[in-house]
């Protein structure tokens, strides 16, 4: 793919994120072919200002991060034209869409197969990620350090992956499980993946995961339960 132009399309599953979704949409560099929103049974406006940004909007009334991502990945695959590249991007502002650009890099200039954004202490802002969230994603990390030599040091959300090499890992998990689901299926298929610092700030409205109490035990195990029972074989 070096010197390429590549085809790049976004996916972003959002629940209840029209104070934010038309923000994320409008930083997304132009370079983007198409940009995928997946409406995961909001009851508020997300779908109307997503589609007033000039996002494709797609309906997922089975709530789950899981679940919207592989409705965008069922779209993408029924395109005419199927991409090369896709970018996975949280619709809460959190990140900075505009660094798509650093996030795709190495896959089209060093053969990377997944390029995962790491959010580094640095370029984090204060209270950002919570103390549970911060715990949870070295253990994660840790635990598939040891358990399978990975080098990654986070579960970020931002990512980027060759879109055939989407497919190959067939994604399954519905919920909580997605970002670490890849992360594993990538060691145990050899892609070639790496990290990239990104910025990260403090969401706009409330987290549905690490925002309450239920939502970041079952996050918990649900990502501990995927490392220790489905990992590299």
């Amino acid at each position: 793919m070096k010197n390429a132009q590549p085809i790049v399309c976004v996916i972003i599953p959002a629940f209840n994120e029209a104070k934010a979704i038309g923000h994320v949409i409008n930083e997304i560099p132009p370079l983007v072919d198409e940009i995928i929103v997946v409406n995961n049974g909001s009851t508020d406006d997300t779908h109307d200002v997503a589609s007033k940004a000039g996002a494709t909007v797609l309906a997922e009334n089975r709530r789950g991060y899981g679940y919207a991502c592989l409705k965008g990945i069922e779209y993408l695959n029924n395109r005419n034209q199927r991409p090369d590249i896709i970018v996975f991007l949280d619709g809460d502002h959190s990140d900075y869409p505009q660094e798509l650009t650093e996030i795709i890099a190495p896959i089209i200039n060093s053969n990377m197969d997944l390029v995962i954004g790491n959010r580094a202490k640095e370029l984090r802002e204060a209270g950002s990620l919570t103390p549970q969230q911060v715990f949870g994603n070295w253990l994660a990390c840790w635990l598939m350090k040891i358990l399978y030599r990975a080098t990654y040091t986070d579960l970020g959300p931002f990512r980027a992956i060759r879109f055939d090499q989407l497919n190959r890992l067939q994604m399954t998990d519905k919920t909580y499980g997605w970002t670490v689901e890849m992360q594993l299926k990538a060691l145990r298929l050899h892609l070639n993946y790496c990290e990239v610092p990104v910025s990260y700030k403090k969401r706009i409205g409330v987290s549905k995961v690490s925002g309450t109490l239920k939502g970041a035990i079952f996050a918990g195990i649900k990502i501990i339960s995927w490392i220790l029972k489905h990992g590299v074989h």
